[in-house]
């Protein structure tokens, strides 16, 4: 059964980062799993199989919204110095 998780999610995994760091951000899920390293920044892809393998606890789990909640989402608004062509200044 494949591991539940999610964007954004801080993980351990079984060896460390030869930076020394043991923690890991999830940044891309499907095929492959995107980490980002907490303590230096370094990006890497596993094979989900792989990931499974080395993954030995979930730190925090990323805050997202409850089931059957949509998202708020936010108006797209221009930048307050740009101007559409053709618009005039109050």
């Amino acid at each position: 059964m494949p591991v539940e998780i999610e964007l954004e999610d801080v993980v351990r995994l079984r060896k460390p980062h030869p930076c020394g760091g043991y923690e890991w951000r999830v940044v891309r899920l499907g095929a492959d799993i995107g980490l980002k390293c907490t303590t230096c920044g370094r990006r890497v892809l596993l094979p989900r199989p792989e990931f499974e393998r080395r993954l030995k606890a979930v730190i925090s789990r990323a805050a997202h919204q409850p089931t059957g909640q949509p998202a708020t989402e936010q108006p797209i608004t221009d930048h307050p110095t740009r101007r559409r062509q053709g618009q005039r200044e109050p």
